[in-house]
Formats: C-alpha cells, structure tokens, sequence
C-alpha cells in the first residue's frame, strides 16, 4: 500500500493566515521524499474556513513540485462546476510539464450549497456539469483540434497547450462520498476513486461496486482506490490522543458547519440523502472516527494494528491520503508525527504495490 500526505485547511484568517498555513504545508512537504511519501494532495474549495484557503489546488501543487522529485502531485479534487474545461485542461497540463510527469488529476462535483449559490450555479445540474467537465478536459489533454458541443461549454477545432507530459494524459480520479452509482460511474470509466472513510457507508460494498463496474467495462485490472484519512503518530498513545483530539473535533465541525444547508432545506436530485449525511456527520466524534478506522491516532504499533483492522473490514485499497497537519494542528507535531510514521509504518506498508489509474 502506498501512502501519501494532503492539506485540507479548515481554518480563517481568526486562527492562522494563509501564509502561515501554506509556509507550514510545504516544509511538511519537504519531508515528503525523504521518507517515501507517496504523493502530495490537496483540494479546491470557497469561501469558507473549510479548505476556502485552497481556491486552486494547482498553485500549491507547482510550489511543491519544486521541493519534491518523486512524489506524485494530486488534485484532490478540482471542481469542473466551477472551472472552464479549456483554463482547467491548461492548467493541469501546465503542472505535469513543472513537476516533470508526475500529476494525478483528481475531480469532484463539488458539494457544499453555498459555494454553488456564490457561482450562481445550480445544485441540479451538478452532475451534468460534472459529467460534460470531465469528458471535455480528458479530451482536450488528449486529442489535438477537439472539438466538442456541450451543454455548458462548447469549442471547435482547439488544440490545448502546453501538451500533458505524460502520454495519452495524466492518469483520472474520482471523488465520491457514499453515493454506490458514483463509485461505479468512475468504474466504468476506467479511473480512480477518492473516497473518505469518515462519511461513514458500506466501503467494502462501494469498493466493490467500483472495481466491478470496472471489470465489467471491460478496463485491465482492479483500478485504484484511494482513501483519506487523519493521522497523528506519537511515542506515547495517550499523548498522541490528546494532541489530536480536540483539533479533529474542530475539523468535524468545521465540515458540518459548511455543510449545513442540507440539513436546513437544501434539496437536489443531483444528491440524494445529504442531509442524512450530513446529520450523521453531525454526530461523529474524535472518539467515533477512532473506533471505525477513519483516524490512523497513537504510536506507530497501534496506528499497523488500526491499518490492519480497518483493511480486515474493508478490504484491499491501493492508497491512503492522510490528513497530517488538520485544524490548528503546531507544525512541530505535524513534523515529529510525519518523521515517525516515516521511519516505523512506512516500511511495513510500502511493500505492497498499488494499480494504476487511468
């Protein structure tokens, strides 16, 4: 299993700036190669202490191409609801030429009401705009003279550059939440899934329904599963717990703060049940996000023996993400916690391959 390292801010400008913020992040990056991390990720997101730090994923993701040579670069995810597939198709062939080839390109529908109110766009269309985003970007990096009439963009005979540095493209994921049909459109299509184990649901099943969906489309291989979580190594496990406790409460809250127009009369056919997901988020706890695997907390041999659980419960995935730095998280924790998952849980896990997307 390989693992890798994201920033998701949840935090305003009352707690911490955005200098300070993206500062810390790219000296945690900087630990990134020296201990085998994986990759480097972060997300797309407004106006918000939730991850509103991070507007454009792919600003942050070319300062660490700078700082890092193997690790891949992530988008996870950019929101085509929100982009113009020939900037976004730009963009994200941009960063593969500055980190020499070694981009994932992960996409989202986006989900928080107020950011599509703010874009004046509507929660019902997102999985069109989703849909048709997608397709145009995969066929702008891949083709020259594309030319596609789309509901919501439309181009003719337009050859994006620069070129992608990787051929046909960079490799595809997906973000879902629970929702079984987006764990099996991303299947069909042959890419990746971003999923978080925080939102709760049947993983195994939706991990299931996605490699399925896959093989039944007839792609090679399993695909690729990538799974978030938080992760606070420490020597001591009662000490690891106290660090991370109550700045993980504060991201929970900071997420269902956000998110809270579900739960207050928000409605689409695009996202069915969130504001049942979101009133279950409203109960989760550092405590609960412990007991079900979604928080990798304590000493190196209980944070193998969560691993360990939590794949005997869900089965295989080729990748985690962890959240290393979440809330108001001192970067001197982030730090010592990094170098000792690095030294003691690395080894163990990074003798496991994962598949490729595409």
């Amino acid at each position: 299993m390989k693992v890798g390292i994201q920033f998701f801010p949840d935090i305003g400008p009352e707690v911490k700036s955005a200098r300070d913020y993206w500062h810390e992040a790219l000296r945690l990056v900087a630990l990134v190669d020296r201990y085998g991390y994986h990759h480097v990720r972060t997300v797309e997101h407004y106006f918000l202490p939730y991850g509103g730090y991070s507007p454009n994923p792919v600003v942050f993701l070319a300062a660490a191409a700078q700082i890092t040579r193997h690790a891949r670069l992530v988008t996870g995810a950019v929101l085509p609801a929100f982009n113009n597939p020939l900037k976004l198709a730009g963009e994200l062939a941009m960063l593969d030429a500055l980190c020499d080839g070694r981009l994932d390109c992960g996409f989202a529908r986006a989900f928080l009401p107020h950011e599509f109110h703010h874009f004046g766009v509507k929660l019902d269309e997102s999985r069109a705009r989703f849909d048709e985003g997608v397709a145009q970007v995969r066929m702008l990096l891949e083709q020259e003279s594309a030319t596609s009439e789309g509901r919501f963009h439309s181009f003719r005979n337009v050859t994006s550059l620069p070129r992608p540095t990787q051929t046909p493209r960079p490799p595809f994921y997906v973000a879902a939440l629970g929702t079984r049909d987006s764990f099996e459109r991303a299947g069909a299509n042959g890419y990746g899934i971003m999923a978080i184990p925080m939102a709760g649901g049947a993983m195994r099943d939706l991990i299931d329904a996605y490699r399925n969906a896959r093989a039944a489309a007839g792609h090679e291989g399993p695909g690729t599963v990538m799974l978030a979580f938080h992760m606070l190594c420490h020597e001591n496990q009662a000490e690891a717990e106290r660090l991370a406790r109550e700045p993980l409460n504060r991201y929970l809250r900071s997420l269902v703060e956000s998110a809270r127009q579900w739960t207050e009369g928000a409605a689409s056919a695009d996202y069915p049940g969130y504001d049942k997901i979101v009133g279950a988020l409203a109960l989760e706890t550092f405590e609960t996000q412990v007991a079900k695997g979604a928080a990798w907390i304590g000493t190196p041999e209980r944070i193998l023996e969560t691993i360990a659980g939590y794949r005997e419960e869900v089965g295989f995935f080729e990748i985690a993400s962890l959240q290393v730095n979440f809330n108001d998280l001192p970067l001197a924790v982030a730090e010592s916690s990094m170098r000792l998952f690095g030294e003691h849980v690395l080894p163990r896990l990074a003798r496991e391959r994962p598949g490729v997307a595409r």
